[in-house]
């Protein structure tokens, strides 16, 4: 359930491989099971699952259940493959398909070794020799499935291709400088970083790895026709600019922000929901050795919470600057910490400090070769640190401090009608897009004042904690009362909504809401204003920044808060219920 609470793992076309470690299993194993009606199990593409392959290993077998799904998955990128399992009759056909499949995958890689030892792998001339890397930040399906689905997609056209991959077994076939050289040019689909420096000038086509799966035969046409743009590695002549592709101004920033606040937020849920509970233990007195104990592993003087700014700085720096920017952005939201400049300080130090050390790269741009060495040891610690520090200290401190002051200050004397407007606006904002950037958006400025206020101001989180609580829980209600509204398979997957929506967890609303965006989100956009509204008319404060239901008691009004979710579920519920058309009417 933890491993299926980060993401789903349904990888879409119909498979599922729910794996995890535990100490129950003896013996790594692989239980296949077919389901023939297919079963909703929140797939990345929204559609229902058949095959499910459920992975156990021992808790002491190192990653054997990621090796075991990542040589699922390259045999399962064969859709040809997938439709003889499927038609599998027994238990025993199913296991000579796997055999012979995999029997085959080796003698291919097996070729594959030989002709790279004997040069056989030429392409009769540059323009029909393409390389490519694969990468996901799991490194497990996604890299291997947009492999395989490139080197198929590859022989089809009778175009060669080398592909490396940057997997949970560490990169595997990686190119060589030869193999570079001579290809037209360059795939990355990959959703993390990859080392991206021997591309220099080659006509880099950079792609998220669902591409890789889904475009083959795009991607590999554009990198032979060369429409992609020239790549320029650190320290090139070149701008850096033409390396950024496609990429607007607005995504690379909201992607920098999210980089930090995605590695914040363990810190911050860890951090406030220990320190929330500390509370209830302070009433038995300060002298509690349990109140100490989780004041000091929690609280803000030496706990989680003192490194919530510094790491929101210092992941939105590297995000920007790569690795030579983590250490002054960390020192820069530090600061901004120190000086009470907050939430908005740690945003502007990790910026800032990101910024800044892509000017140094490129004011050093020019030095020799031979000094390269120096310059992540030497020059950029001690500049960047310089630079941003000075900067933080005697400007962007004293100006984020007033803006700080002056924006908790405003929170804490709002008028109940400023109060309530506010709430209707961040709890609808949460239902936007459920979990995409208005939704960050919202949760994002929740967070920055809960953190901000030292996690005594929780108003805003119970804002947008029960307007992200109604969608799914709203359409669970829906589903349940209004039957001949929705799919046998949308009946049941309603019934999970009401264990996500309670949890806090609003993506699951998204499978119903691409099937029906204007229903869903139109309905669900009112219940979670109501939701949020609510709250802030009764003065709702929750001190924890995620839980959903398991953290209710720990506000000052549980019964009112589980009251505002209700009213909201229910006006979300039964306009959608009124409002979505009958199936059999489609």
């Amino acid at each position: 359930m933890k491993r299926e609470a980060q993401s789903s793992t349904g990888i879409g076309d119909g498979i599922a491989m729910p794996h995890a470690k535990t100490k129950a299993v003896n013996k790594a194993t692989v239980v296949f099971g077919h389901s023939k009606k297919g079963i909703d199990y929140k797939a990345l593409d929204g559609q229902p699952s058949y095959l499910f392959f459920m992975i156990a290993a021992p808790e002491g077998a190192a990653d054997v259940h990621l090796q075991t799904l990542a040589a699922l998955s390259r045999l399962l990128i064969d859709h040809d493959f997938v439709e003889q399992v499927k038609q599998a009759g027994t238990a025993h056909e199913v296991a000579q398909l796997f055999n012979e499949k995999q029997a085959e995958h080796d003698a291919e890689e097996a070729r594959e070794a030989e002709d790279k030892n004997t040069h056989a792998l030429q392409a009769s001339s540059e323009e029909q020799f393409v390389v490519a890397v694969t990468a996901c930040p799991t490194g497990i399906a996604h890299t291997y499935m947009a492999e395989d689905a490139l080197k198929k997609k590859a022989k089809e056209m009778g175009v060669a291709i080398r592909v490396e991959t940057n997997g949970s077994e560490g990169a595997k076939h990686v190119l060589t400088k030869d193999e570079i050289a001579r290809a037209a040019g360059v795939i990355v689909a990959a959703d993390k970083k990859v080392e991206m420096a021997r591309f220099d000038g080659k006509k880099v086509l950079q792609t998220p790895v669902s591409d890789g799966i889904r475009k083959p035969e795009e991607l590999i046409n554009k990198a032979l026709h060369g429409q992609a743009p020239v790549y320029h590695a650190e320290g090139s002549e070149a701008e850096e600019s033409e390396q950024v592709g496609k990429e607007s101004v607005w995504n690379k920033i909201y992607k920098d922000l999210m980089n930090g606040i995605s590695h914040m937020l363990p810190f911050v849920v860890g951090g406030g929901i220990l320190l929330a509970i500390s509370f209830l233990f302070e009433h038995l007195g300060k002298d509690n050795t349990i109140f100490q104990m989780l004041s000091a592993i929690a609280g803000g003087g030496t706990g989680a919470f003192h490194f919530l700014i510094p790491i929101l700085a210092g992941f939105i720096a590297m995000s920007i600057g790569d690795r030579p920017a983590l250490m002054p952005g960390m020192v820069g939201g530090f600061l901004a910490a120190s000086a009470n400049a907050g939430f908005l300080g740690g945003l502007a130090a990790g910026f800032l400090a990101g910024w800044v050390i892509i000017l140094l790269k490129k004011v050093f741009s020019g030095l020799p070769r031979t000094l390269d060495g120096i310059k992540p040891i030497l020059l950029y610690p001690v500049l960047g640190l310089l630079i941003t520090g000075g900067l933080m200290y005697y400007i962007l401190n004293p100006i984020f401090e007033w803006i700080n002051t002056g924006l908790i200050g405003g929170l804490n004397h709002l008028g109940t009608g400023n109060a309530v407007l506010l709430g209707v606006v961040l709890g609808g904002m949460m239902a936007v897009d459920m979990g995409g950037p208005v939704n960050k958006a919202a949760y994002t400025f929740a967070i920055g004042v809960f953190t901000s206020s030292g996690n005594e101001n929780g108003l805003m989180m119970a804002a947008v904690m029960a307007g992200g609580m109604v969608p799914p829980i709203a359409i669970a209600l829906a589903s349940s009362l209004f039957k001949n509204k929705f799919t046998e398979e949308e009946r049941k997957a309603g019934i999970t909504n009401y264990v996500l929506g309670l949890s806090f967890i609003t993506e699951g609303a998204i499978p119903f809401a691409a099937a029906d965006p204007l229903h869903i989100i139109g309905s669900s956009v009112i219940g979670a204003a109501i939701a949020g509204g609510l709250t802030q008319f009764w003065n709702i404060n929750i001190p924890a920044p995620h839980g959903g239901i398991f953290v209710v008691l720990l506000g000052n009004h549980p019964i009112l808060f589980l009251v505002s979710i209700i009213i909201g579920s229910i006006v979300s519920g039964l306009i959608l219920g009124l409002w979505k058309k009958p199936v059999r009417s489609k």
